[in-house]
């Protein structure tokens, strides 16, 4: 049996790392020297930034705040749309769907309880952050729309 010393060893990984690295630097060359390169770049970026736009307002209209239904909908609805966000590295979206289901919440101190507990701490933190900014938006949709105010208690 042979046997592979140290050396000969370290010098196989370096060399394979060193092809592969020039592997890698050959083919962003080539994607970098298509003519639509940019193109394609910046429409995927107006792409992202149009989906981000358009799922901060995925929550539609307001309800109705004397309809008791139509406000647990609305509750339900930003808490998955909430979640699926986060899930998928939207954290700015996600975290204003989840504000916007603490700040219509009855029980908003049992609800960021179990946020607090479900939740990264950085992920909670940017939620309490950013309540009374959506809190604030809410109210005056709210005022736009001729419909009644949140109570001041409902949001800390």
């Amino acid at each position: 049996m042979m046997e592979i010393s140290r050396t000969t060893l370290g010098l196989a990984v370096g060399l394979a790392g060193t092809l592969f690295l020039g592997y890698c630097v050959y083919f962003d060359q080539q994607r970098r020297k298509d003519p639509l390169f940019k193109k394609k770049l910046r429409e995927r970026r107006e792409k992202a930034q149009h989906n981000a736009t358009k799922s901060r307002n995925l929550g539609g209209p307001l309800p109705d705040m004397s309809d008791h239904e139509a406000m647990q909908r609305f509750f339900l609805q930003q808490i998955q749309l909430g979640e699926e966000l986060l899930a998928a590295g939207d954290l700015e979206a996600g975290v204003e769907h989840l504000g916007q289901a603490v700040t219509v919440c009855g029980q908003t101190q049992q609800l960021l309880s179990v946020l607090q507990q479900t939740m990264p701490a950085p992920i909670f933190h940017l939620l309490l952050k950013k309540l009374p900014e959506v809190s604030e938006r809410l109210r005056a949709s709210m005022r736009a729309n001729g419909g009644n105010a949140l109570q001041e208690e409902d949001v800390e």
